[in-house]
């Protein structure tokens, strides 16, 4: 007997739900597993990582507050991928969106009030949409890779924070802290839930992925871009521009970036300083592969790696575990993802060899 991929007559769906709740399953599985063999209470330290931010009721304000970025994020990527088109350099347009909602700020001055929170907003979009149109361009008009022009950007994103918010941008009453000044309290995003960090940015994140869903299924864009993305020639053949559906992608997957970093300034931190990128963007990649590319799934898969972002901080202070176990669960769950996508298009099958083929293979 042996095994043997059988190719299906076409993709699972089943597969394709499956999938994503088997791999955080196992990803659990192989936490416990691991953490007792490194002397750890295993399952203690998993638990408090996914389960504690979803029992205590105190950490769900935790988990929404994280879990906005990210699905803001993982949307625009996911009409990226789609595409055919990877966007790796989330990170530097979340960057970038926020210190363009900063330098409003700044030029506001005292001035506040919705106009100003809008502008902050609006600019942060127009920052991400703007870094992420360079690697548009270099791929339209050069072939540039984007992955790796996007990649690159992120570093030259964390060198313009760096000059900023050292210099020209920092508070003179920071005590010589590179950072910029608090926002004032007329210039934050509300808050929704009093007595929380619960802001508005929060129920803008939980309405997009509909939007977005609209967006994708609904509309002539998004046919366009699963018919380049699946076929790119049929759709040069059907009218389809292909350049154009690698701007748009590139620019709405770094407006959804810049707007998650004006949100995160405007909502939850109100200050900007060299420890303000927080691997959103990067995580965020993985929240679209485990939403399957799609909005509602993104939704989900956010809440998911959100929780694991708060509950890594609570298993740090109750079985002792390092800061960067979450980040580890994280590309664990990648990891599985990734592999398990061949399930999808393939089924395992267990083949009994006859024994006259047994007997001329042993001869």
């Amino acid at each position: 007997m042996h095994i043997k991929l059988e190719k299906r007559p076409a993709p699972s769906v089943a597969m394709m739900v499956l999938t994503p709740v088997l791999s955080v399953l196992l990803t659990t599985l192989i936490g416990v597993v691991v953490f007792d063999f490194l002397g750890v209470d295993g399952f203690g330290a998993v638990r408090d990582i996914f389960l504690t931010p979803i029992l205590a009721s105190y950490k769900w304000q935790d988990v929404a507050v994280k879990a906005a970025p990210l699905v803001i994020i993982a949307l625009g990527l996911s009409v990226g991928n789609r595409a055919q088109v990877w966007n790796i350099g989330a990170e530097g347009q979340y960057i970038i969106g926020a210190l363009f909602a900063a330098g409003v700020g700044i030029a506001a001055g005292d001035m506040g009030g919705p106009i100003v929170v809008l502008a902050m907003v609006l600019a942060g979009i127009l920052g991400g949409a703007l870094w992420a149109a360079v690697p548009a361009l270099l791929k339209t008009r050069w072939d540039v890779n984007e992955i790796l022009s996007s990649l690159m950007l992120t570093y030259v994103a964390g060198q313009v924070l760096g000059y900023l918010v050292g210099g020209p941008w920092k508070d003179p009453n920071g005590r010589n802290f590179p950072a910029t000044a608090p926002l004032h309290d007329n210039q934050v995003l509300p808050i929704v839930f009093p007595g929380t960090t619960v802001h508005l940015g929060v129920i803008v994140a939980l309405i997009l992925p509909f939007a977005f869903w609209w967006l994708m299924a609904r509309s002539m864009f998004g046919f366009q871009v699963r018919v380049v993305g699946a076929a790119p020639q049929a759709a040069r053949h059907g009218g389809f521009d292909t350049k154009q559906t690698i701007w748009l992608a590139l620019v709405i997957s770094g407006a959804m970036a810049g707007l998650a970093g004006a949100f995160e300034f405007t909502g939850a931190l109100h200050a900007i300083n060299l420890g303000f990128p927080s691997g959103y963007g990067f995580t965020a990649i993985i929240v679209s592969f485990l939403g399957r590319l799609n909005p509602i799934g993104c939704l989900i898969a956010g809440i998911v790696l959100a929780i694991t972002y708060v509950g890594g901080q609570v298993a740090q202070t109750t079985v002792h575990i390092p800061s960067s176990t979450a980040g580890i669960f994280q590309a664990m769950m990648l990891f599985l993802i990734l592999a398990s996508d061949i399930f999808i298009r393939y089924r395992i099958r267990f083949v009994t060899r006859r024994p006259q083929a047994a007997a001329v293979a042993g001869e």
